[in-house]
């Protein structure tokens, strides 16, 4: 999300510099609410991972309890079904405003500042793909598992770094945070594309034709929530019937929002809904679905299969290697082809450390995992186990990076957050005449 600053044409362009003062406000105010989000994440996930294993028949019985409507749109859905399909839905709504808000205010407006981040997003979900089939490829292989690992959890991330008190600077927090969004965007691709069966056509068309009311309602400026709430439950259980995963209704909407600011407004429609509803997203609903997705059992049995068993295997290594590999190799390659210059404050190191937190895929892992093996509740549980210790290995391991540059950091935090005269305006910006503030 770092801002390139002005440079000659022959002037190399600097990489994790400075952001912008209207960016870094953006940045900080999401990175907030997802860090607070990323702390309740990890408690309910440490809640599930008790209750299961504990009172496993309490829990099995609590997230099979049935509760909606039955015919014609079959909403007579499971806790665990109104968790994955219905609480998700509004995580990838985010996700969608974030994503056209960079498409049309944030790096991924110019090609050369969103080079970074896609080329590590694209190598971040290629590698692990392909580490996870090359396991796979046997004659005990499961290859339908592939995408499980191809995903980052911001939110988990952000609850281990408040978690381990990091300082990290902000350009790193946002390029984890932009490759995140980036993520998210492929990852619904994958689920329309490769995770959709057995298509209610009419549904599908009724659906699509909601779609385009929300985005007239939208396109003419239509306001009031009373209007837009019960639409979009209408299309969210619409794409639900057609056999479409339903957190595909959220990104569409998510989308069609207006994400770019007219010259008498401070915040663009889609950014003031972004900042209201972020907080349910980070709060409630992925805490929630962390709740009933990752009550795995794990016991002795559970955790030899994350090492011996093909699937589980090519999900962890997956996590840990082919996430790690993939971002940062993407990266440098990037750099290197653009003849992009790291921020002279920083190391390469710095880089790989984030790329290692990037190996943390938690709430969409689990997700996929249980549309990848939607019939057999054994795999599901096994791609689960490996989900849940590829990623607190690689947050043990990026937390070691981290801490290990803590000192630097601090520095770095302080500098960039000291404000002598008391003006909101952070001194860095006013000393330096390059620094970018629009």
């Amino acid at each position: 999300m770092a801002t390139p600053q002005p440079s000659a044409p022959n002037e190399r362009r600097t990489f994790l510099g400075l952001l912008s003062l209207p960016e870094r406000r953006f940045v900080l105010d999401a990175l907030r609410t997802e860090t607070v989000g990323g702390v309740l994440l990890l408690v309910a996930a440490v809640i599930a991972l008790v209750w299961a294993n504990v009172w496993p028949h309490s829990y099995e019985t609590v997230s099979e309890y049935t509760i909606g409507p039955g015919s014609p749109l079959h909403l007579d859905l499971s806790l665990e079904a109104w968790a994955t399909d219905g609480l998700l839905t509004i995580f990838f709504f985010v996700a969608g405003i974030e994503l056209k808000r960079e498409f049309v205010a944030g790096d991924l407006r110019t090609p050369s500042a969103a080079l970074l981040p896609v080329a590590a997003a694209l190598s971040g979900v290629a590698l692990p793909a392909i580490i996870f089939a090359v396991v796979n490829s046997g004659a005990g292989g499961h290859p339908g598992g592939w995408a499980i690992p191809t995903a980052t959890d911001i939110a988990f991330a952000l609850g281990v770094l408040a978690v381990v008190g990091s300082h990290l600077p902000s350009a790193l927090r946002a390029f984890l945070l932009t490759l995140a969004v980036v993520d998210d965007l492929i990852a619904i691709l994958i689920i329309a594309i490769f995770y959709t069966t057995g298509i209610t056509y009419w549904a599908l068309a009724a659906a699509l034709a909601g779609l385009v009311l929300f985005w007239v309602l939208n396109r003419f400026e239509v306001r009031g929530w009373y209007l837009y709430l019960p639409l979009a439950f209408v299309i969210w259980a619409l794409m639900h019937e057609s056999g479409v995963h339903a957190t595909v209704a959220g990104v569409a909407m998510g989308l069609m929002l207006r994400c770019h600011t007219r010259a008498d407004e401070e915040h663009s429609p889609g950014e003031h809904i972004e900042h209201q509803v972020r907080p349910v997203s980070a709060g409630i609903a992925v805490p929630l679905f962390a709740l009933f997705a990752a009550g795995v059992n794990l016991s002795g049995k559970s955790l030899t299969e994350v090492f011996t068993q093909a699937a589980p295997l090519g999900v962890m290594l997956g996590l840990l290697v082919g996430k790690t590999v993939g971002v940062f190799g993407g990266t440098w390659l990037a750099a290197r082809f653009t003849r992009a210059e790291l921020n002279p404050q920083l190391v390469w190191r710095d880089v790989f450390a984030v790329s290692v937190l990037a190996g943390i895929g938690f709430t969409v892992s689990l997700l996929i995992s249980e549309l990848a093996y939607p019939s057999d509740p054994d795999l599901q549980r096994q791609a689960k186990a490996a989900v849940l210790v590829g990623s607190v290995v690689c947050a043990a391991i990026a937390t070691v990076l981290l801490k290990l540059r803590n000192r630097h950091y601090r520095m770095l935090y302080e500098e960039e957050n000291q404000d002598s005269d008391g003006d909101g305006i952070p001194d860095v910006y006013a000393r330096r005449t390059d620094a970018p503030s629009t």
